[in-house]
């Protein structure tokens, strides 16, 4: 994340901020597992407008081992939030963690057996799809869900 200003202005430590000079910038990168398991983290605050900003990126390794799963989101804040972490550090870690679910989740469905196929060869009916109504396009009436999960489909029946 960069924050840069289109105005020049003064900071108390380091003096002078000239207009297009970052006054923030930092990153964030994470490894995960298939189980979206963060294995490593790495963060970095390469510009703020405070020294001490930087003194806290080494506790993001507290997200070691924390799964990208419901609840993430609590999890991560108590470990990282408030005066253990960095605002924006934090809030850089909700686009990452959607980022890396939706990386993995296909490659995974891809390499297992669909909860369709599973219940078909239990003789039960299909389960409902987890994704149905996290967003817009897997809303339950929408024309995502009326192509890939037709019988979880809540929207208008075409009139044939």
């Amino acid at each position: 994340m960069t924050d840069v200003k289109t105005y020049g202005f003064k900071n108390d430590w380091r003096g002078e901020i000239v207009a297009g000079e970052p006054l923030h910038e930092m990153w964030i990168r994470i490894t995960v597992d298939d189980d979206l398991v963060i294995h490593d983290i790495e963060a970095a605050t390469d510009h703020s407008p405070y020294r001490i900003c930087p003194d806290i990126v080494g506790n993001f390794e507290r997200l070691k081992g924390l799964r990208i799963v419901g609840g993430f989101t609590n999890k991560m804040k108590a470990l990282v939030g408030g005066t253990e972490g960095c605002t924006h550090l934090v809030e850089l870690m909700g686009p990452i963690a959607t980022t890396a679910f939706q990386t993995i989740f296909p490659l995974k469905k891809r390499r297992e057996k669909t909860p369709e196929e599973i219940a078909a060869e239990a003789g039960q009916p299909p389960k409902r799809p987890p994704l149905l109504d996290t967003c817009h396009a897997f809303a339950s009436d929408s024309p995502v869900t009326k192509k890939n999960w037709p019988q979880f489909y809540t929207g208008p029946q075409d009139e044939a």
